[in-house]
């Protein structure tokens, strides 16, 4: 008897929505949801290769822990190796203090509900200062230029594929990652959403990737030049007639040093660092301020170099000085699915 269980896959935080069919006890089939809302039936194939990793001989279906002496693994009761790991951490921190443990946190267990509620209790138990994290590892620019602009780390504004008309994409694969600080399932069909619409999608980066083969342009650029690239479009479009702050201009602070630190970063001049040419960076910096609505995106190639903070400090003032920051169709910072307290009204509980 085939029974069909809907569950989410959290290999990357795309969290698609999959429909997994079980025939006496083995899985036969992991497809994508329908009805999902989000991902609206759109798996990549890590989802599907949960199906093989379910299935390999080699996985392991009992804890395993070592005889004393380095001997070899042994299976073990979920209890006894339970017990085994709390000992083992409890003598090391015992013999070399709190902070000898570390904890490191990324997916699939970053996108696990049980994870997000117990991780925090586990790592506050071990009291070490020693957190380790995929943000760390690849984003942890991003998260210090957001908390410095916007308030804090996880204010991130992602952009709004389905309405913006001009993607600006930096350091980023898409189609190979689903969207990473973006959260897209299915990112192939919305570029082409983009493109259908009379949109454009404009992709810089040194390769011709994955995504600029679904793109209008591809924009090579010299590794690690991404931050006088974007400060040169800023001085375009503060020297061009000035910010559009729009409702944000009685919240935006700074925005003279703003212009004085971007009028060193002359097309010209930016030209021959970026190898990008003067005419242009003159022109994607006028079309992505002039469109209806435009969003500028980067990834992982402007947060794993040199200028990482400062580059993605320069992707969200592009976004505020052309008026697409905090709106439909430019980059928007997404609200929690539960309320978090503070000044949103509370949610009353049932009865």
């Amino acid at each position: 008897m085939k029974t069909t269980t809907y569950r989410v896959c959290t290999l990357c935080e795309a969290t698609c929505g999959i429909a997994v069919d079980v025939e006496e006890g083995r899985v036969t089939r992991v497809a994508g949801d329908p009805a999902d809302p989000f991902s609206r039936g759109y798996i990549c194939p890590k989802a599907y290769g949960m199906k093989a990793i379910q299935e390999d001989p080699d996985r392991l279906r009992k804890p395993l822990v070592r005889d004393p002496g380095g001997g070899s693994f042994r299976e073990a009761t979920w209890e006894e190796a339970l017990d085994f790991a709390i000992t083992g951490l409890n003598r090391v921190r015992q013999s070399h203090g709190n902070d000898s443990v570390a904890t490191y946190a990324g997916n699939p267990n970053a996108h696990s509900l049980h994870a997000m509620i117990y991780g925090p209790v586990l790592t506050k138990a071990l009291q070490t200062k020693h957190r380790y994290s995929a943000s760390s590892a690849d984003q942890l620019p991003k998260m210090v230029s957001c908390g410095l602009m916007f308030g804090g780390a996880l204010t991130v504004p992602i952009p709004d594929l389905d309405r913006t008309q001009y993607l600006l994409v930096l350091g980023a694969n898409p189609l190979v990652s689903n969207g990473s600080l973006m959260t897209a399932p299915d990112v192939k069909s919305r570029l082409r959403g983009i493109r259908e619409r009379g949109g454009k999608v404009v992709v810089v980066d040194p390769r011709r990737t994955e995504t600029c083969a679904e793109a209008d342009e591809h924009v090579a650029i010299r590794p690690g030049a991404d931050a006088a690239f974007l400060l040169a479009l800023v001085n375009v479009v503060l020297s061009g007639g000035g910010a559009k702050l729009g409702r944000l201009a009685d919240s935006t602070l700074g925005l003279s040093d703003v212009e004085r630190v971007v009028a060193a970063f002359t097309p010209k001049r930016v030209s021959g660092f970026s190898g990008i040419p003067e005419d242009t960076i003159v022109r994607v910096a006028r079309e992505f301020a002039e469109a209806k609505a435009a969003a500028c995106y980067g990834r992982i190639g402007t947060t794993c170099q040199e200028f990482g903070t400062l580059t993605s400090w320069a992707v969200d003032v592009l976004n505020l000085v052309t008026g697409n920051l905090d709106r439909e169709g430019g980059v928007m910072f997404p609200e929690p699915a539960a309320n978090r307290g503070g000044n949103r009204e509370s949610v009353p509980g049932p009865g």
